[in-house]
């Protein structure tokens, strides 16, 4: 029998919808902020700093693998976040995840590097990216919840797309730290101390989060659960045990917009100056693309309240397919505008299709009681596998001498298959759609129909 909470959107005050909306939007970018900038970081500057005694390739490879460490926790505090969540609130757990990720920024902007403290260097590079880690992973779930916990049913692709826009704006304002602190300062100044601003910035940023989401109410279907005494005790082991094949799906659905976002923003970064484009070039680029998608994203959600969620999906993982082998061509042309082009057809249209409708789809695949902890476990997952990894893959494939390209596209060709095969297995959830199709606005995860 579908769960009382299912039945209708609980009255909310449209004053507190659009408080809910600014904090998880403005929530999201300054965390996404805080995880791209090491990202950017990783490419251009921390294999120097912290992994000097290798071979500069080797160094790469070095720094990505604590990138992707950084993905390898945050199913932990997907997990932890999760629990909690769906036991004590959304509002609560977004708090947290905030200090988190805003304290493990600020002190590897403090950190000592390999030349000051040794092998110590590395080592609290990895600590702290693992607490950042810990950090984002609870905090995906908690503002896609927020936003679409607070939307009208009808509208959920478009006001859950919303806290998406937190990627593009966190990858612009990361790139677009790095590149002013590029072009102000000379090169060994930056090598020295400038490449530290961008990370010791977020403190103030954190702040100004932190004071907005502590003036929103906790969401009204979580309060209507807690009311109706419906609190799940393990809601996270009761969501593995009972759907795990929904998992599944998320994951799968998830899959390519992660790898293709990271190998196309982070090992860019590594592989453009291997067929003579430059780091500023592919910045300026990637903050056009992050920039686009501020505006794309919340497009496309908007789109899957009227297509459906599945065609949406769809449409953005045969995008990324056909475009796989396409970039890389138009990267080693070494044109900018053509390089341009591509990372906005696959990132923009591509991605951004499976991006914008994730809050949504995702939270309507679970019931309330158990959504916090279904919507955080399978994105997190996905995120560790199919983003962490990504730009660590994609470096071991290409090879020393950047030069097995097509193996890297074929690695995009293979996510993509993945992401469709995940979506043409789910159900369609958009409540306009489904309508259409003679069956209850509101898709029950219980009985699967």
């Amino acid at each position: 029998m579908t769960s009382s909470v299912l039945a209708a959107d609980p009255a909310i005050d449209p004053k507190m919808r659009r408080k809910a909306l600014t904090s998880s939007v403005l929530g999201t970018c300054i965390e996404w902020y805080d995880f791209y900038v090491y990202g950017v970081a990783a490419a251009i500057v921390l294999n120097v700093q912290f992994f000097p005694k290798v071979d500069p390739f080797v160094g790469i490879l070095l720094s990505f693998s604590t990138y992707a460490i950084g993905f390898a926790a945050r199913p932990v505090g997907g997990v932890i976040f999760a629990h909690f969540g769906d036991r004590l609130g959304r509002k609560k757990m977004l708090m947290i995840t905030l200090g988190l990720m805003g304290f493990g920024t600020f002190l590897i902007g403090c950190l000592p590097t390999y030349g000051t403290i040794g092998v110590a260097a590395p080592i609290l590079l990895v600590l702290l990216r693992i607490v950042q880690g810990i950090g984002v992973g609870g905090e995906w779930g908690g503002a896609a919840l927020m936003a679409t916990e607070y939307a009208p049913a009808e509208r959920r692709g478009f006001f859950g797309s919303w806290p998406q826009i937190g990627v593009p704006a966190g990858t612009l304002l990361a790139n677009g730290a790095f590149f002013i602190m590029g072009g102000i300062i000379a090169p060994e100044a930056f090598s020295a101390w400038g490449w530290r601003i961008p990370f010791l910035i977020s403190i103030v940023l954190v702040g100004i989060s932190f004071y907005i989401r502590n003036k929103v109410d906790e969401s009204p279907a979580f309060e209507k659960i807690r009311d109706a005494g419906e609190i799940e005790k393990l809601p996270v082991v009761t969501v593995i045990r009972t759907r795990p094949l929904m998992i599944l799906k998320v994951i799968m659905m998830r899959f390519a917009e992660n790898a293709n976002y990271y190998i196309y923003t982070t090992f860019l970064l590594a592989y453009g100056p291997a067929v003579l484009l430059e780091k500023n070039s592919i910045l300026l680029a990637t903050m056009i693309m992050a920039g686009l998608g501020i505006f794309s994203i919340p497009f496309w959600g908007w789109v899957s309240d009227r297509w459906g969620r599945r065609y949406t999906v769809l449409a953005g993982a045969a995008t990324m397919l056909v475009t796989a082998f396409p970039f890389f061509w138009a990267v080693q042309t070494g044109d900018f505008l053509m390089m341009l082009l591509a990372l906005v057809l696959t990132c923009n249209v591509g991605r951004d299709l499976c991006y914008s409708v994730e809050p949504a789809y995702f939270t309507e695949l679970f019931e309330p009681k158990l959504r916090y902890s279904g919507a955080s476990v399978g994105p997190q997952v996905a995120a560790v596998f199919a983003g962490g990894f990504a730009p660590l893959i994609a470096t071991a494939l290409i090879g020393p001498g950047f030069d097995r390209y097509w193996l890297v596209a074929g690695y995009m060709v293979l996510t993509a298959l993945i992401t469709a095969a995940g979506a043409l297995w789910s159900p369609e959830t958009a409540p306009r759609v489904r309508r259409r199709r003679g069956l209850t606005p509101e898709y029950d995860p219980i009985t699967n129909t």
